[in-house]
């Protein structure tokens, strides 16, 4: 690699008053490419926008124009987001909206050499028009929910199937979502590579004062942490349920969303306002006291392309429960990390107990998430980068 190469990132990556849990990942991911000195990015966030700033629209009003996180310049710029029809329309305002922008970043002086986009649509749809209108090569990468549900709408999934012909390279943070752009979208394989995503260990570690922790968190009995939105695929309400077969465990709720009320009704309706605590949104450094303090983290989900918590739980010496669906297996491998179930009540109960029952060692645990740093992801992205580039390799039939 002879000279630093430059990209241009094309993410919804948000303020913390507003960050969604994708955006916290490609931050992270971002960052370390960034500080390994072979890579300079600018990021450019698409914003929307809709005159009655109600719910998430006030708050995407209040996010700033320009902000610099970690030494990486980020500019917010709004299109305009028309409500139950806005799914469809969405990429191409994106496009012709931030279009400009990306003109005048190029006639400011930084020419970017790729545009790198994250999650397929509509980010990714988008940038695949701008990449064609600046005729600069293209990059996306497959996060979840964008390949393991978006693609279930007729089109919607003709555009992500368009994007990912006009891209010159994409990365998927798991196989399973590699296999899916393969086997059921029909996307050429050699032009798909599955770099998953690491875990910050600096951030997240075991902490010597446990216990004291735990007091200080009224933590006493069995505990377990379930940690995401409070959305139905997360599957809270069957953690919820499960409880009631693991009478001595005390379980704790992070997250917010739209079923927090329904959630909170059935805690009510099956007795156990005394073992289920919701916490409400933490701070990732709010969630690594968590993470120390309980016994295991439990993921419920119908669909993860990498759930980062895993390894965020492992990385604290604590061991999982998890379904075995997408990419999980690929980060819950071994008998340390915890154990997989099925997405049934039942199975997640036995689980939980089989995992009590046959529990790792703590220093083994953090142990194995030390495996998950970033330094191949960042190996693959700059390698990617450098072959798009030298060979300006063309796939736009």
């Amino acid at each position: 690699m002879t000279k630093k190469i430059k990209i241009l990132t094309f993410s919804t990556l948000y303020p913390d008053k507003v960050r969604t849990r994708h955006g916290i990942f490609v931050e992270t991911r971002l960052r370390h490419l960034v500080a390994n000195g072979n890579v300079e990015s600018r990021v450019v966030v698409p914003v929307p926008w809709f005159p009655l700033q109600l719910g998430p629209y006030a708050e995407f009003a209040r996010i700033p124009k320009e902000d610099i996180r970690h030494g990486i310049s980020i500019q917010y710029h709004r299109f305009p987001l028309i409500p139950k029809i806005g799914m469809t329309l969405s990429p191409f305002l994106m496009a012709v909206f931030l279009y400009p922008t990306l003109k005048k970043i190029i006639n400011e002086g930084y020419d970017f050499d790729l545009i790198d986009a994250h999650y397929f649509y509509p980010d990714g749809v988008a940038a695949a028009l701008l990449s064609k209108w600046l005729n600069k090569p293209l990059t996306i990468t497959a996060r979840g929910t964008d390949l393991s549900l978006i693609p279930q709408y007729t089109l919607p999934r003709k555009m992500i199937q368009w994007a990912a012909k006009k891209a010159s390279g994409m990365i998927t943070v798991c196989q399973a979502l590699k296999n899916t752009l393969v086997n059921e979208l029909n996307v050429e394989e050699k032009k798909v590579f599955s770099l998953r995503n690491g875990v910050d260990l600096k951030l997240f570690y075991p902490s010597p004062e446990r216990e004291l922790i735990r007091k200080k968190l009224d933590i006493k009995d069995k505990s377990i942490i379930s940690v995401g939105h409070l959305i139905e695929r997360k599957g809270h309400h069957l953690v919820i349920e499960a409880m009631l077969k693991c009478a001595d465990v005390t379980l704790y709720i992070a997250g917010d969303g739209e079923e927090e009320n329904n959630l909170k009704a059935l805690v009510s309706k099956l007795k156990l306002e005394s073992r289920v605590i919701f916490l409400g949104a933490l701070l990732q450094e709010q969630l690594r006291a968590y993470y120390c303090a309980v016994d295991m983290l439990i993921l419920a989900s119908s669909r993860e392309g990498w759930a980062n918590v895993l390894l965020e739980s492992m990385a604290c010496g604590t061991p999982v429960v998890a379904t075995n669906v997408w990419g999980t297996p690929e980060v819950v491998s071994e008998p340390e990390a915890g154990v997989l179930v099925d997405r049934t009540i039942t199975s997640i109960a036995d689980g939980i107990k089989q995992l009590f029952q046959n529990y790792p060692d703590r220093k083994l645990t953090r142990k194995y998430a030390e495996n998950f740093n970033w330094d191949s992801t960042t190996d693959g992205q700059e390698k990617l980068f450098d072959s798009i580039i030298k060979n300006r390799i063309n796939y736009d039939t």
